[in-house]
């Protein structure tokens, strides 16, 4: 490859990361919805971009559980069934315990502190949009020793399929449940503190059933009738 067309791959390359980097950040936050189609030109055009680092870009996401491809509709944010994510939170139940046991005996002090000073925040705070950013931050925390790379960009996968469905269930009420979410980190962190992968496995795996549950309770969340 010739210097001026490693140069053009690279800013290619560097153009779809920005794309990419923009969508996620609107799907996580709710600003595009599951079913919203997502067209390659409206983005080019705002991101002065043209279409070939867009349609990597989503590429990218829908490696990541964050878009999909319909035919002869383009792009657009998956749009989830109640079964579908009730399929997915049981999936979550047994990775995310296997990921937390192969990352905890390699976190640091550093990290407890960390992950200690990321729930003092989820505890102090009252927001939504930053609550769901800092719960992600926790658990992911807790996983970031794992090198079993496969294992991580499924559980990442998986939490990225199901943020829209969090959000609503938490706009609906489930802030009045926050004591609970507090009080299930804690254990966690307290069993992760102590190296106990037998008691961070069976905390973590509770706290991801429950909310499965909750959800399970709530069909309006999914556009289903009650």
């Amino acid at each position: 490859m010739t210097e001026a067309k490693q140069t053009d791959a690279d800013t290619g390359g560097a153009t779809s990361a920005r794309v990419a980097t923009y969508l996620r950040d609107l799907i996580l936050r709710d600003e595009l919805k599951p079913g919203d189609r997502i067209r390659q030109e409206d983005i080019a055009a705002r991101l002065g971009a043209s279409r070939l680092p867009v349609r990597e870009a989503l590429r990218m996401l829908e490696a990541e559980g964050l878009t999909e491809h319909a035919r002869h509709k383009g792009a657009r944010v998956p749009r989830l069934s109640m079964h579908e994510v009730d399929v997915i939170y049981r999936m979550r139940e047994r990775l995310e315990p296997l990921a937390l046991a192969e990352s905890l005996p390699l976190l640091t002090d550093d990290d407890h502190a960390r992950l200690e000073d990321v729930q003092r925040r989820i505890e102090d705070n009252g927001d939504l949009d930053r609550f769901l950013e800092l719960d992600r931050e926790f658990h992911l925390g807790t996983y970031s020793a794992c090198h079993i790379d496969p294992l991580n960009a499924m559980v990442a996968r998986l939490w990225n399929s199901t943020q829209h469905y969090r959000r609503a269930y938490v706009a609906m009420g489930g802030r009045s449940r926050m004591w609970v979410v507090n009080a299930e980190h804690r254990l966690i962190l307290d069993a992760v503190v102590r190296r106990d992968s037998t008691d961070a496995e069976r905390f973590l795996e509770g706290h991801i059933r429950r909310t499965r549950i909750e959800l399970g309770h709530h069909p309006a969340v999914f556009g289903e009738p009650s």
